[in-house]
This record gives C-alpha cells, structure tokens and sequence, in this order.
C-alpha cells in the first residue's frame, strides 16, 4: 500500500508543479538570490560554539534559529533534550493542502567551546570552512533558505511543513530521538540535512544507515605489589587484552558488520599490578538481528579467560538503529536524481556506514513516512579542522530542497 500509494504520487508530481506553481525558471532565480544570504546565515551559525551540552552556544543557536523561523511564518515550540540540555526546536508552517512534510537536522557540533574563533567561518578557493559547516549548520542554513525560497514563490501548498532542529544528535540524540520518531508518524515525506556523506565532494543523496550500538568491555582482576608479590595479583590488563584478541573476529563481512574497539583505560600506577580494565568500541551493521548474534557470541567468547581469577564482563548497549534499504526512500532518491537532472547535474542515490538521525524517522512497520537523508551541503573531512562545503553546492542543494517540497505538496496523501 505504502508503495503503491507514493508510486502514484511520483508519477504525476512532475506534470503538476509546472502547471500549479512557479517554473523552474522562477524556482531557479528564486532560490539564486537566497545564495548570499543562506551563506551569510551560515557564517553567523558557525561562528557560534554549540557542541553538544555546552548550554551557552546552543542558547544563542536556539535563539538565532527561532528568531529565523518566526520571521518564516511559523509557529514554534521548544522540548528540552535532557540528557545533554539545549532544546528541540519544533516549527510548523501551515499550508492549503494536505501533505504534511517535515525536514529535520541537529544544530549541534562536535567541537569544543572556543573552536569558532580559533577557526572562524571563511572561504577559500570555493569551499567554506569552519567547526560544523557541513555537519550540520550547512543543512540547517538549507532548511531555512530554501523555506525563504517558497515564501518569495508565494508557495504554500503543502498541508503542513515541520521544522525540527536537535541539539543532541552528535551525543546519538537520547533527548530528542523518541520526538522525532512521534514527529515524524504523521508525516508524508521526511527530509533530513546532514551533508554528502558519499566520496569527498560528491553530490549525493542517502538512501541506507547503519545502525550504531556501543560495546563494553570489562574486567575484574587482584592488585598487587608489581615488584614483591606481581604473583598474588590477577592482572586486568592482560585480560583485558586477551579478551579484545578472542573478540577481534566479531564483525561479519558479508553483512558489513563492523566492531572496533577505540578506547581502553587500565591501571593507576607502574608498580602495581591493575586490578581493572575496561574497552569501549563501536559497532556499525544494516542487519537489526546482528545485535543478538554479536552479543550472544561475545559472551560465550569471554567464558575463555587467560588470567585465573579475573572477572570478564561484556555488554552492548543499543544506539542509533539502521535505516534500511526501502523502496519509499529510493522513490524518493529517484525523485531528487530527476530534479537535479534539471540543471544539468548527476546525483548519487548511497548507502553509508555512518548513523543519523533519519533512522528515528523512519517507521518500519507503518505505511510511512518515506524518509531521504542527505540533502544537506556537498563537502568533507567532517569532524576535523579542516571541515569543508563547496559554495557551488549552495544554489543546487537549495533549489533541490525547494523542488522536492513542491512535488511532495502536490503528490496524492497516503492513507
């Protein structure tokens, strides 16, 4: 039904918004002159510090953002994230029509308070730099230009548009993800901004997440003094890594499971044998049932201990789940590879081994809504000091977002 329902929709949507609406010539120079301003916007977000929990910078983000969006015409409410702080923004444009399309994307960053003026927002040689430009304030300043785009069209055909912008996605969103899974149920289409996450500077949509789960790993062992008595202590240390070597063979190629351990801690001083140790690393799948299969197995592993007398403890704890290849999200991939045909530009349709919050949108056993990630800004090297977008991504990416919401508005409701 599901299927059926947003296949008729497709199929007559690209007749119809040259009849109901602008042109594409319209679209086109409507969403040109929102290029200064949109990398103006830009320059202002990324120069205010909102890693996850710092309260300050995501107050003056929040502040900036809502500000934006009640100049937009919409109504805007606010729920706290509480495990990091900040708050969800929630703003609702209303329509004449009856499709309801929401586009969601995180205002925080993982960078540190004082990384903005270390680092402030410039150009050079066509890309824009600064901490989060890409991941994610380039989507946001997408969202909310592409938005000034359809007011300066005088476009309101839509039934509603929902704006979500969360502060806690880099933490894995445990204060705004059951909002966006409640959001996103009455939805017809969700549109999310994270930025090109295929090769460097490759203009792209995504279609499939991985899911992220964290694994731990502990182990209980004797101090002992290192010199007089190493015999009397059970050293958690060389457990701890006799573990990790047994453990090493948990992924699964053929499914692209992946489990890196990343951090290990072990031992306060050189002369004493460590009586506790512990590892933590992230694991990255597509298929759900690889939770149980990589849990299962890690425990039975574990039971084998090198060190007599040490205690072995190995836990995995659900984050993000997976986004999954679906026909909804590949119509919708489709869709936006037609309108980007429009100016002459090719664009991918990937999978990616990274998890965003598109997955908490998605809704796996209901008749929507149809979820695309990726319609952030082109770019790269995220998470590093040399984050990157490509200015010539801007007037695409704009009038991409501004066409899709136009053929969704236009499209028949589902059910």
């Amino acid at each position: 039904m599901r299927f059926s329902i947003l296949a008729m929709g497709l199929s007559c949507a690209m007749g119809s918004v040259s009849a109901q609406a602008a042109s594409h010539q319209d679209i086109q120079k409507a969403v040109e002159q929102q290029q200064q301003p949109l990398l103006q916007t830009l320059e202002t977000l990324v120069n205010v510090d909102s890693g996850t929990g710092y309260s300050t910078g995501l107050s003056d983000v929040e502040a900036l953002l809502t500000k934006h969006l009640k100049a937009l015409g919409a109504e805007v409410e606010t729920y706290p994230a509480k495990t990091y702080g900040g708050n969800t923004l929630v703003g609702r444009l209303q329509g004449d029509g009856d499709r309801n399309i929401m586009l969601m994307i995180h205002y925080d960053t993982v960078f540190n308070e004082g990384a903005a003026k270390q680092r402030p927002f410039h150009i050079e040689d066509g890309r824009a730099y600064g901490p989060g430009v890409g991941d994610a304030k380039g989507g946001v300043a997408v969202i909310l230009h592409s938005l000034e785009a359809l007011k300066s069209l005088d476009f309101d055909d839509y039934g509603q548009v929902t704006v979500v912008f969360n502060p806690d996605e880099e933490k894995g969103s445990p204060g705004s993800h059951d909002l966006i899974h409640k959001l996103s149920a009455d939805q017809d289409a969700v549109l999310v901004f994270e930025p090109t996450f295929a090769d460097e500077g490759v203009d792209a949509v995504t279609v499939v997440t991985k899911g992220i789960n964290y694994a731990f790993l502990e182990v209980k062992g004797r101090a002992s003094h290192a010199g007089g008595a190493p015999e009397k202590g059970r050293n958690a240390i060389m457990e701890l890594s006799h573990q990790l070597l047994q453990l090493d063979e948990l992924g699964d190629p053929d499914k692209k499971t992946t489990l890196n351990w990343t951090v290990v801690e072990g031992g306060t001083k050189r002369n004493i044998i460590p009586e506790h140790a512990t590892a933590e690393g992230d694991m990255r799948y597509f298929d759900s049932g690889e939770y149980e299969r990589v849990l299962n197995e890690a425990q039975k592993i574990t039971e084998h201990q090198r060190v007599e007398g040490t205690e072995v403890e190995f836990r995995l704890e659900k984050g993000r789940p997976p986004l999954p290849a679906n026909p909804e999200s590949q119509m919708l991939a489709e869709q936006a590879q037609k309108i980007y045909q429009e100016l002459g530009l090719n664009l991918q349709a990937v999978e990616i081994g990274g998890g965003t919050d598109a997955a908490y949108a998605y809704h796996a056993d209901a008749d929507g809504p149809a979820v695309l990630e990726s319609l952030g800004l082109v770019g790269g090297r995220y998470h590093s000091d040399e984050e990157f977008v490509l200015t010539d991504s801007v007037v695409p990416r704009l009038y991409l977002t501004t066409r899709m919401i136009m053929e969704l508005s236009h499209e028949a409701s589902r059910d």
